[in-house]
């Protein structure tokens, strides 16, 4: 059995897939998930059903989605009762948030082993995981206590998966999407090195010189500081000319490492 996370809610049991309906109970799934095979004590259950103003009647309505629960999957997955809580076991079954995980480190283990090659393969396979904004169709309370977090892995694995292929020499290719990045997430510094370093190899050093400027006005004008070491190494290689393809600074010394597992 298949549980899905990275994008709307979704259980498949081979190829056919297992409707979930209610927003509640997609909520109790996903957070049980999430919580991976641990106790999720009911007063942190209720809050992510319900927020601060749960009915009266919490305790029954918790244990009536439970039990449809149970009936929508079947033998093959257990949601255990365990002291003031319920955890879920989903035994030889595959959980996207994990699998994720899982490919996203192994992708910076090789990329930190100088096996560019290999680690974006991984890490492509991570990313195509995802199939939309995450934890589509629970509450809201759910989905702001978990994105976050979520979509900062993915957004680490990313760029990970861009270092990897800038130390392939793909820089004319990654222009393009690096631009449309760095226009949504203006304020993510190795996103804004990463940019100029394809600029930069791309033999457009000018634009890499102007992009650093415009990161430097929108970190002192939004945040009221400097730029960090990541971006002022890359500006400075920039102006060294140590940002060529296979030289001494051209594969890491402008960039970060990669960032540890969430």
């Amino acid at each position: 059995m298949e549980f899905g996370i990275l994008g709307p809610l979704r259980v498949c049991a081979g190829r056919r897939e297992i409707p979930i309906p209610g927003r509640k109970q997609r909520t109790l799934l996903a957070a049980l998930l999430l919580a991976r095979g641990e106790v999720l004590p009911d007063d942190r259950l209720t809050a992510l059903l319900w927020g601060q103003r749960p009915p009266a009647t919490v305790s029954a309505q918790i244990y009536t989605y439970v039990s449809r629960l149970r009936q929508r999957l079947g033998t093959a997955v257990e949601v255990i009762r365990e002291s003031a809580g319920y955890r879920i076991d989903i035994g030889d079954g595959r959980f996207d948030a994990d699998e994720f995980d899982r490919l996203s480190r192994a992708g910076r283990c090789e990329l930190r082993a100088d096996r560019p090659d290999r680690a974006a393969r991984l890490l492509r396979a991570a990313l195509e995981l995802w199939r939309g904004p995450s934890l589509g169709g629970v509450t809201d309370y759910l989905r702001d206590a978990e994105t976050p977090q979520l979509d900062e892995a993915r957004m680490a694995a990313l760029e990970s998966r861009l270092e990897a292929e800038l130390a392939l020499g793909e820089h004319l290719q990654l222009v393009a999407e690096l631009t449309g990045l760095v226009a949504r997430f203006p304020l993510r510094e190795r996103l804004r090195a990463q940019w100029m370093t394809a600029l930069y190899r791309c033999e457009r050093q000018a634009e890499a010189l102007a992009v650093y400027q415009e990161g430097r006005r929108l970190l002192a004008d939004e945040l009221g500081v400097d730029p960090g070491p990541v971006l002022t190494a890359t500006h400075r290689a920039v102006l060294s000319g140590g940002l060529a393809l296979g030289g001494p600074t051209g594969r890491h010394a402008a960039l970060p490492g990669p960032v540890a597992a969430p």
